[in-house]
């Protein structure tokens, strides 16, 4: 029980302080720059023009900044859309970093979208599976219903932590091999402004990590109440 107890507080700072953390440092660079020119939405415009990025269109969103792959969007949130901040900046070469990754067809990008479309078919079979268990098992007084069961349990917990894993390499390659370099080489920030994105996109790299932490520990949970 004092081990569990230990895991649970473990698993909380893991997962709420680098979540804390970055809130914390995105607002804190989220204030207008005086020198950039342009909004977050005419960066985005500029680095998809440059690059070349075919087909690629810029879109504002309240559902949060990312890159669709399937769609070949750059969603840019209304929040960074229309602020110049390092914050809105660091963000938008981020977002463009994931379609330089599908431009150049990376690998680890390719697999996560194939894995995230499979892994929706998945989760709903797990779902109806887990549903339709406490039925079946006194009609059909089975061990079949308990394999379904299982295998239900371990997609639904099993694949969460694919993702999130897949993920990893395709964040980080996105933030520290694109969007860094990206902002670098183009003289869009001074030696100081680099310093500061790159802080901005090491705490976000770290509420990737501890995704993949607490999926991992949810996972164990299950595992480790099976054996019981």
């Amino acid at each position: 029980m004092g081990f569990l107890v230990v895991g649970f507080v473990l698993l909380f700072l893991l997962t709420s302080l680098p979540s804390l953390l970055t809130k914390h440092i995105l607002n804190k660079h989220r204030v207008p720059h005086p020198t950039l020119p342009g909004t977050g939405l005419e960066f985005a415009q500029h680095l998809v023009k440059k690059y070349q990025l075919i087909g690629v269109r810029i879109e504002e969103t309240s559902d949060g900044d990312h890159y669709d792959p399937i769609e070949k969007v750059v969603r840019i949130s209304t929040l960074n859309a229309h602020s110049n901040s390092l914050t809105a900046i660091t963000t938008v070469a981020h977002e463009v970093g994931h379609a330089l990754q599908d431009q150049s067809d990376y690998p680890q990008l390719k697999e996560r979208t194939a894995l995230i479309e499979r892994a929706a078919v998945m989760q709903k079979f797990a779902g109806v599976a887990l549903m339709l268990t406490p039925i079946l098992i006194p009609l059909t007084h089975s061990p079949m219903v308990g394999l379904l069961t299982f295998s239900a349990g371990v997609i639904a917990m099993g694949v969460p932590v694919l993702i999130h894993l897949s993920t990893l390499p395709v964040e980080f390659d996105a933030s520290f091999n694109r969007a860094l370099p990206l902002l670098k080489e183009g003289g869009y920030l001074d030696a100081n402004d680099q310093k500061i994105a790159k802080r901005i996109l090491r705490a976000c790299a770290m509420t990737y990590v501890a995704a993949s932490l607490a999926s991992l520990f949810n996972l164990w949970k299950w595992l480790k109440a099976l054996k019981r």
